[in-house]
């Protein structure tokens, strides 16, 4: 088992480059050519709500994405970082400045659609979404 894992400052302009990366990682691992565009509109999207939420609780830290070439199956786990369930869902304050709450579940509701094998739960770090994918035999 093979695993690439990439860790980027909360920025949007970091998640094309996650993007491109898990598609590149996907296609040596044997990942059919079919669902690529698939997994990399996951992978933006899973990346684009964990920068969200960083941006939402004010949280400094990085993105993390894994990506795991098992035997059988390519595994994509995306940690956002931003804390655990019940810390401020606003900055100090309740500026309002972070990430939309309808943007999220419209992110999540993306990312259903997209993937058929889907977890959406949390690590030590905070929110972990973990995706996979079939790995076509050599």
């Amino acid at each position: 088992m093979a695993t690439v894992e990439l860790r980027f400052s909360p920025l949007p302009e970091h998640v094309r480059t996650a993007r491109l990366v898990a598609a590149a990682v996907a296609r040596r691992a044997g990942v059919d050519e079919s669902v690529l565009d698939e997994l990399r509109l996951a992978v933006g999207e899973a990346c684009s709500r964990a920068v969200g939420l960083h941006q939402q609780v004010g949280k400094g830290g990085a993105v993390r994405v894994a990506l795991i070439d098992q035997e059988k199956r390519f595994v994509i786990e995306v940690g956002d970082g931003a804390g655990q369930v019940g810390e401020p869902a606003e900055p100090a304050g309740g500026s309002g400045d972070g990430a939309d709450p309808a943007e999220d579940a419209l992110g999540l509701a993306v990312i259903t659609g997209l993937v058929e094998d889907l977890e959406v739960g949390q690590d030590d770090d905070g929110g972990l979404i973990r995706m996979s994918w079939p790995i076509n035999p050599a």
